[in-house]
Parts: C-alpha cells; structure tokens; sequence
C-alpha cells in the first residue's frame, strides 16, 4: 500500500532551503541595486503598476478627509461672513457717524465766518429740540440768562435771519421763528430801498409783505434785507426773496409771498446776536407827559400874563 500523501499535502522544499534562497536572492538583489542600479527601472514599472491599488486603498481615508475639510471650511466661511457682516455694519456707522460730524463741522466754520462778518457780537448756540406745538414754529437752543441771553435778541445763521429769542431760562431760551403768525419784522427791498413788514406764513413756511399798496415797486427776485429801523435786528441782514406777488384791482393791498433765506426748518447751529450800537433812548410815557405837564402850565402862564396886561 502507498502511504505517500496526495499532490496537494505535498509540502516541497524544506523551509530553511526556501529562507537561505529568498535571503540569497535579496542579497544579490541589494548588491546588484547597489552597484549597477539595474532594478531601477524595474522598480518605476512596478511602482506605476501599484499605484492604482494605492489610491484605492487611500480612497476612503481621502474621502473622509475632503468630507470633513468641506464642512469645516464652510463653517470657517459662516464664521467669516458673520464676522464681515458685523465689520460692515460698524463701518457704515463709522462712515455716517464721519460724514455727520464733517457736515457738523462744514456748518460750525459757516457759523464761525458769517459771525466774524456781522456788525454785531454773536454768540453761538446748539439747537436742541422743536416746540412741543408743530405750529407755534418755535424752537430751543442751549443758551441762558447764564449765557446773557436777552428776550428779543434776534437769531441768525449763516445765510440770514431766523426768528428772536422770545422766552429765556437759565440754561435753554426759546426762539420763535421767522415763519410765526405771530411773528413780525421790518424789511427793505434792497433794489429800491422800500420798506415794509414782513410776517410768518405759519404752516406755508413762507413770509408775507402785508398792507402793500397795489402799484408797490415790488417785483419776483427781490431781496429783502432788515431796515434796522424796530432796534432789534440789525439793518442788513437777509431776510427772505419775493417768489410771488399778487395784484388784484378791486383790491387796495397786493399780496407778496416770500421765501426765507435762512434755514428756519435745518440746520443744528444758530448765532444769537447782540446789537449794542448806541442808539438815543426812546421817550417814555412818563417824560412824555411831563413835557406835556410843561408845556400846559407855559400856556396858562401865558394866557394869565396877557390878561394881567389887557387889564
């Protein structure tokens, strides 16, 4: 009987043959690399062959790589937008707080000239808040009986009169504007030099010259300017332009309409002036009738000394 095993069972050569041999031939292969750099060749087919494998290996660490860069670099630009965003949104009130002050800025050196031009002393003052009444057409300014403030001092900025001051606290004073119903001011046309009043227009915004005669040298695009002649506003001063005039037959009084000159509704600064030009004071009622007192006892002297003399 044949006790030899079957072709597959057979073992053939002996391990430690099959160790020297595959060491032998790694040996001569080293040498071989070494010296002649024959397997280099060899080497480059076999690592282009083993490439593909190699990336299929990678494949999914790859994969998992780009999934996870993906979504942290679109949690980086979140991040990023975020924070431009709010970069954005502070230089914009950067940029309006800048161009707020250099309007503020632009208005004060406006204020500054026009107070070195005036004939007067001017005082500068911040407006601080409307009347409480839209059609009382007044406002309020940061300046005082602290500051020297005198009810009746006419307010100005720099491209004409305002209004005057009507009401003064310590700390605040009230100014009724130009455009009041209430309000009145004394013009003169200064191409002509005829004077007139001018009143508030209430809600209109505009002036009007009432009590003009019909055939009054009055024409569109005249200026008028304070006539000086009330005390209170400096002759001088722009006041408002004729935008409109009125004529009617059967009426005995055209009607001018005016535009003001100055910013009565803008504007964040105002000048209060002061005008102390020496002027001859106003007779009162008490010296008044003195003098009328004086001049009645003449009289009665006079009528009594010539009946004396008829006697």
């Amino acid at each position: 009987m044949d006790h030899t095993p079957p072709p597959f069972f057979k073992r053939g050569p002996a391990p430690l043959v099959r160790l020297f041999f595959f060491a032998s031939l790694s040996l001569a292969l080293l040498v071989i690399d070494a010296r002649f750099r024959y397997v280099d060749g060899l080497r480059t087919w076999l690592a282009l062959a083993a490439y593909p494998l190699q990336r299929a290996a990678t494949w999914p660490i790859d994969l998992a790589l780009s999934v996870g860069g993906y979504f942290s670099t679109q949690t980086n630009l979140i991040e990023e937008n975020e924070r431009l965003r709010a970069q954005a949104l502070a230089n914009v009130q950067d940029a309006q707080r800048y161009q707020a002050l250099q309007a503020e800025t632009a208005e004060l050196r406006r204020m500054i000239g026009a107070a070195e031009k005036l004939p007067v002393q001017a005082t500068l003052a911040e407006v601080l808040y409307l009347g409480r009444d839209p059609y009382a057409h007044k406002l309020f300014i940061d300046r005082g009986s602290v500051q020297d403030v005198r009810a009746g001092s006419p307010v100005s900025d720099d491209t004409g009169v305002i209004g005057q001051v009507t009401r003064v606290h310590p700390l605040l004073s009230e100014v009724t504007l130009l455009t009041n119903p209430d309000q009145a001011i004394p013009v003169q046309v200064v191409r002509n030099g005829l004077r007139a009043v001018a009143f508030g227009g209430g809600a209109s915004g505009m002036l009007e010259l009432r009590y003009m005669p019909a055939n009054a040298e009055v024409q569109n695009g005249d200026r008028l300017v304070t006539s000086g002649i009330d005390g209170t506003y400096p002759a001088g001063l722009p006041v408002a332009s004729v935008v409109r005039v009125e004529r009617d037959a059967e009426h005995s009084f055209a009607r001018v309409v005016c535009k003001p000159a100055a910013g009565i509704e803008r504007g964040r600064y105002v000048l209060i002036l002061t005008n102390e030009a020496a002027r001859p004071p106003r007779p009162d009622e008490t010296q008044a009738k003195e003098r009328r007192g004086e001049k009645t006892r003449r009289a009665k002297t006079k009528e009594k000394a010539a009946s004396d003399d008829s006697r």
